[in-house]
């Protein structure tokens, strides 16, 4: 499998002042073939690759307007080209329906000032002990943190918005076979918890950007009130871009670290599919959402899992997982996010109770997570089966607070 490790690099002047001439040629070659595509449609002709890039590269280096082309290398040129050529396939194939996820719109012009990279294959670039080769900007120093585990087949240079600059290198490794053991877990994930597992574990959520947002927001405000285009607002955008980052770097750091505990401690991992896209049109909670990290949580746990020989599995988001006692396995009715304790009417089982004795709100919803996954162990030995509790069990009653259904049951 395929696996990029990723590494800070420090050019010194010229070697940035090269990487931002590449970083715009290679931007106006992937602008050019989206605008030649376009134009040819228009006209109800169509043009191939190889075609295309004889004239977005070959032939336009050999104009007055592209002739600066020939002063950086040709691989990430190519390598642009490829990109823009990917990009029309996945639209093509979104709107025929063959490809998986979400829809994939046109694609769109690359900026300016956003983030850029470029990539190099194996024959543009070539590892040093302190620093990595890259054609026509000679040796930049790297910050090796750890050895690359086999030689790699392309590295993405990338500058942040921030001006920090990494090497993002593709290498083929070798699944790692961890020790089997008997463990499987159900996670349920919140905002406040951020993770509560079947096991009782609860892990909080660090909040990054609410514990930097009235930094962040004083920085935004004094860039704002810059004038646009001088030196000062160039500084002030610098400063939001670091907070960003920071930010990232925080969120991404706590994500690994929980993500790989999780994997190496069990075989089965079992996560509920959540909607994400639809819950952020909440504007209540889109902030809040969108500062856990559901989706990256979720998909360093599958990467991970497939490396180390885990088991991963996503149960449906229409599982019943909050309306379930975990105990007896009757549903108990819809309950909405303020309701934090409730009483099964089936079997009494407390949810949400400071005893250790009794089960808890999110604790129950991960029990039922790991159950529907096919792993269970419950204290009763429920098992995998479940039975629908009757049109009286789900009554609204089950749905009210502890301290009302005592005042209305006794």
């Amino acid at each position: 499998m395929k696996v990029r490790f990723r590494y800070r690099i420090y050019p010194n002047r010229p070697q940035r002042l090269m990487l931002a001439k590449t970083f715009g040629c290679a931007r106006v070659v992937y602008n050019d073939a989206i605008r030649l595509r376009q134009e040819r449609y228009k006209q109800g002709e169509k043009i191939n690759d190889t075609e295309l890039q004889k004239r977005v590269i070959t032939q336009a280096k050999l104009t007055v307007e592209r002739e600066w082309l020939s002063e950086v290398a040709s691989v990430p040129l190519v390598q642009s080209l490829q990109d823009a050529h990917l990009a029309f396939r996945n639209f093509f194939r979104s709107l025929k329906g063959a490809r998986k996820g979400h829809k994939v719109g046109f694609p769109k012009f690359k900026k300016k000032h956003s983030a850029q990279s470029i990539r190099f294959t194996t024959n543009g670039f070539s590892v040093k002990p302190n620093s990595v080769y890259l054609a026509k900007i000679v040796c930049v120093r790297v910050k090796w943190s750890r050895e690359l585990p086999s030689d790699p087949s392309s590295v993405t240079i990338i500058k942040d918005a921030a001006n920090r600059y990494f090497g993002s290198f593709v290498c083929e490794v070798d699944p790692i076979a961890l020790k089997a053991i008997d463990d499987g877990v159900g996670i349920d994930l919140g905002l406040t918890t951020f993770a509560t597992l079947s096991t009782g574990e609860k892990v909080l959520s660090p909040k990054p950007l609410a514990r930097s947002l009235k930094r962040l927001r004083l920085a935004q405000k004094r860039f704002s009130r810059k004038v646009k285009g001088s030196n000062r607002r160039e500084l002030a955008r610098r400063k939001v871009a670091r907070i960003h980052a920071r930010i990232k770097d925080q969120r991404t750091d706590f994500l690994h670290k929980l993500s790989t505990r999780i994997v190496r401690e069990n075989q089965a991992i079992i996560l509920e599919d959540l909607n994400v896209s639809g819950m952020i049109k909440n504007r209540k909670l889109a902030r809040a959402i969108s500062d856990a990290g559901w989706y990256s949580f979720r998909q360093m746990l599958e990467g991970k899992s497939i490396r180390y020989g885990r088991d991963f599995q996503v149960i449906s988001r229409w599982e019943p997982t909050s309306q379930r006692c975990s105990a007896c396995g009757q549903l108990g009715g819809k309950k909405p996010l303020n309701v934090r304790e409730w009483t099964c009417l089936h079997c009494g089982t407390i949810h949400d109770s400071p005893s250790e004795t009794l089960r808890e709100r999110d604790i129950n919803a991960a029990i039922n997570i790991q159950v529907a996954g096919g792993h269970s162990e419950t204290e009763n030995g429920r098992g995998g089966k479940r039975q629908t509790g009757s049109p009286a069990a789900a009554d609204e009653a089950s749905t009210l607070g502890l301290v009302e259904q005592l005042r209305l049951f006794g």
